[in-house]
């Protein structure tokens, strides 16, 4: 069977247990970050981040590319559309999702995670500077989206973006302002991989926010690379972000597998 180093609340590994889902694919789920797991999630990926899938000897670390290892192993229902060009456009949102909408949605919501105790507010302007180029992500989206779903087909596209937009509307992004990417969105909710995903979510969400269980994940350190930094130091955060690195707050994964 399929084990998959997984994450309830990390929006790489929704994406990959919404496209195992999608494919009536059957795994085992692994919580990679819990602590439990740290030595068995560093032996599999030495950066210690999930999600990663281990088939056999097959050991695929990145939910990019066990998604298309998915498509691989099992091509119907297929990930990308039928045509050229909307596999083109598939494959450009499943980035931008992976990349500069990610590191928006991680920046402003440290303060939301149920395994991180935080006890201050986020520095003044970040949460505010998150909703206006989220908003210029979507805006392009809204007008982008060939009906019912990104591309026209579900595919790759939309399971990657969902998990950041529902996290933007928990952060008070209101989705209204973009009709078309509202009603994808409700649209979304009701496709059968998306949805056993939300309830799985919530499930989860409630048992980690229960404070016995907060000490079975890193509450204090948070892990930044890439696009998260580049984000966060594109819109002047520096001094805020020197002072989370001298208070030992922060983590840069600094070992390749």
């Amino acid at each position: 069977m399929l084990e998959l180093f997984d994450n309830a609340f990390s929006p790489f590994a929704r994406k990959v247990r919404m496209a195992l889902s999608y494919k009536d694919l059957d795994y085992r789920s692994i919580d990679g970050l819990a602590l439990s797991s740290r030595s068995e999630m560093l032996r599999v990926n030495p950066r210690g981040e999930v999600p990663v899938l281990v088939d056999g000897d097959a050991c695929i670390v990145g939910s990019a590319q066990i998604v298309a290892y998915l498509d691989d192993i099992a091509p119907a229902p297929p990930l990308l559309p039928p045509s050229i060009g909307a596999r083109a456009r598939a494959r450009r949102w499943h980035e931008l999702s992976d990349t500069a909408l990610d590191a928006i949605v991680h920046d402003a919501s440290l303060w939301q995670w149920p395994t991180l105790s935080r006890t201050d507010s986020p520095p003044a302007g970040l949460v505010e500077d998150a909703m206006r180029d989220s908003h210029h992500i979507l805006k392009v989206a809204d007008g982008q989206l060939v009906l019912p779903f990104l591309c026209g087909s579900l595919s790759i596209a939309d399971i990657a973006l969902f998990p950041h937009v529902s996290a933007l509307k928990f952060l008070g992004f209101q989705l209204a302002t973009l009709p078309n990417v509202d009603a994808w969105f409700r649209r979304m909710r009701e496709v059968p991989c998306v949805a056993k995903d939300v309830l799985y979510l919530k499930g989860e969400a409630a048992t980690v926010f229960s404070r016995q269980n907060r000490e079975h994940y890193e509450s204090t350190r948070v892990v930044w690379r890439g696009d998260r930094i580049e984000w966060l130091l594109a819109n002047g955060y520096f001094d805020w972000f020197e002072r989370e690195f001298r208070e030992g707050r922060v983590i840069v994964p600094h070992v390749s597998s």
